[in-house]
């Protein structure tokens, strides 16, 4: 049964358009949040799941630990913009914002923000 539209609330998404100018704040948000081992296996584990998306509690059943902790990781990767949070009753569902990912494989690709500036004089 789909959810009406009073039932659903849509979170993410949080500045991910700003990391297009290299903001390095952003930028450094992005990567934070897949610093840790949990987070990236929650991605992983979003990434594959049928439609595209997942339910907190099929997440639930890949770990062993407290929902709260389950929460805080994911709350972490939503306030990135790495995944976004859609309400349906009383369960949350996550799925993954592509155009972060986009961005981070933006910032680390060869020729991007972080190459050598080959205009600097430092160490001649």
């Amino acid at each position: 049964m789909a959810a009406s539209p009073k039932d659903t609330e849509q979170h993410g998404t949080t500045a991910v358009a700003t990391v297009a100018g290299h903001e390095p704040a952003v930028a450094a948000r992005l990567f934070k949040s897949l610093g840790d081992p949990i987070r990236v296996k929650l991605l992983t584990l979003v990434r594959r799941s049928a439609d595209g998306e997942a339910c907190f509690c099929d997440l639930a059943e890949e770990f062993d630990f407290a929902q709260s902790t389950l929460s805080h990781h994911l709350r972490i990767l939503v306030d990135a913009g790495v995944l976004s949070r859609t309400r349906r009753g009383r369960w949350s569902w996550y799925r993954v914002e592509h155009e972060a990912l986009d961005e981070m494989e933006l910032i680390l690709r060869a020729g991007g923000p972080l190459r050598a500036n080959p205009s600097s004089n430092c160490g001649a």
